[in-house]
């Protein structure tokens, strides 16, 4: 399998007086069609990392190559296509409108760029939402929905421009353990189905070893990087 992300000697510092240097010389390469997880104690840098790759934040020094392209020399209208076209991001917060259904919470990140969506992305909507198990609950209002729901829906969301990759922040913090695993298996059979690639950052260990890949990150260093399925 090709590389889709590649991280080459990786530094980033916050600050311009006092600089505070949260990444060190991070050398990384994640496979496309792979499900990679990350983990790490609050404050090592994961998170840093996951916005470097999704282009939300740029490194202090260093090269972020996604699907063949630069991103770290992107110009900010270039970034935002990119970000909109290629990637989904799942959060541990869901951030839905409450005022809008699950359904219309799902066709926003197409919505942004066109004005009426074709036959085939209502469809596509349409079968994310039977996907991940919402047919019944579709055309309520976000804040109507259960917490697992409203993740779910999130889930869906993320998928609705077909992104080659999903970046999922500890997309099942605030979910209990049966949500969690419900959650996971949903993104394990995207994984599956539509040969995604994932990135999970997660504080639950058990979620983490189900993944092709660990990678550990402490004091901003790789301090593990694990092959569990030969990915």
């Amino acid at each position: 399998m090709a590389n889709i992300i590649e991280l080459k000697n990786i530094n980033k510092i916050y600050g311009d007086k006092i600089k505070t240097q949260v990444l060190y010389d991070i050398n990384l390469d994640i496979k496309e069609g792979s499900f990679n997880s990350i983990i790490g104690q609050s404050g090592s840098g994961k998170s840093t990392i996951l916005n470097i790759i999704g282009t939300l934040d740029k490194p202090t020094s260093g090269e972020v190559i996604f699907a063949g392209k630069r991103t770290d020399k992107m110009r900010k209208n270039e970034l935002a296509f990119l970000r909109n076209q290629t990637i989904g991001f799942v959060f541990q917060f869901h951030y839905l409108l409450p005022e809008f259904t699950a359904y219309e919470n799902v066709m926003i990140p197409y919505l942004m760029n066109n004005s009426k969506p074709p036959k085939e992305i209502i469809e596509r909507a349409n079968e994310l939402l039977h996907l991940v198990g919402l047919d019944e609950v579709k055309n309520n209002k976000a804040n109507n929905m259960s917490g697992g729901q409203q993740q779910r829906t999130a889930i869906a969301r993320a998928l609705i421009n077909n992104p080659k990759v999903i970046l999922a922040d500890e997309p099942t913090g605030n979910l209990d353990s049966e949500t969690t695993e419900n959650v996971y298996n949903i993104l394990r059979k995207i994984n599956e189905t539509f040969k995604t690639t994932f990135i999970v950052i997660t504080h639950d260990r058990k979620i983490a070893e189900k993944a092709d890949r660990i990678i550990e990150v402490k004091d901003g260093r790789i301090y593990m990087d694990l092959n569990v399925a030969g990915v």
